[in-house]
């Protein structure tokens, strides 16, 4: 009889073990998929630069510091680490560029008229709604996830099986900064 019961408590633990791992399996692969995400939407934006870059090339001859500013953004952020933080401090910045390009296009009317200039602005408006809702979305997993690795039982079961906590997608303060614009 204390035989049974000790293979009826040892299989209980073993299947609390193989549930809990389970678990945070799952979990991390949510984070991992909510990542890639944001991953998209990002590189969806950078795909979209050098036409803006290219339509404005015309319009805007003598703003080619603003120019460039947006290509070396972009470089810099197809260049980055795919760490949350080295992201979103390059998306910072991108952010930042085109900011003060689209605070640029307000003094030339032309440009501001262009039909080309207006779709590839729209586009990455709406691009930039779906990188804050991917950013939203992975946070909440990340959320999920480093709060399962905090409880009892799963913190035994998260060390014993290496499961680390994920660090968040979160905008800087040059992401808030208005955009600084020169005519000269």
């Amino acid at each position: 009889m204390t035989t049974w019961i000790i293979v009826a408590v040892t299989a209980v633990l073993l299947l609390g073990l193989v549930l809990l791992y389970n678990s945070l399996v799952r979990r991390r692969a949510q984070v991992d998929n909510a990542w890639s995400q944001i991953d998209v939407q990002l590189r969806r934006r950078l795909d979209l630069i050098p036409n803006l870059v290219e339509t404005v090339k015309g319009y805007a001859q003598f703003e080619k510091s603003t120019l460039d500013a947006v290509i070396s953004a972009r470089q810099s952020a197809m260049a980055a680490a795919p760490s949350p933080q080295a992201q979103a401090s390059a998306d910072n910045v991108v952010s930042g560029a085109l900011r003060q390009l689209f605070a640029l296009s307000e003094a030339y009317p032309d440009l501001k008229a262009n039909q080309n200039f207006l779709s590839l602005q729209e586009q990455l408006a709406e691009t930039e709604s779906r990188v804050a809702y991917a950013r939203q979305f992975y946070n909440d997993e990340v959320l999920r996830l480093n709060t399962a690795i905090q409880h009892f039982p799963t913190l035994i079961v998260a060390r014993l099986f290496g499961f680390t906590e994920r660090e968040y997608f979160e905008a800087g303060p040059e992401a808030q900064a208005p955009p600084k614009v020169s005519f000269s």
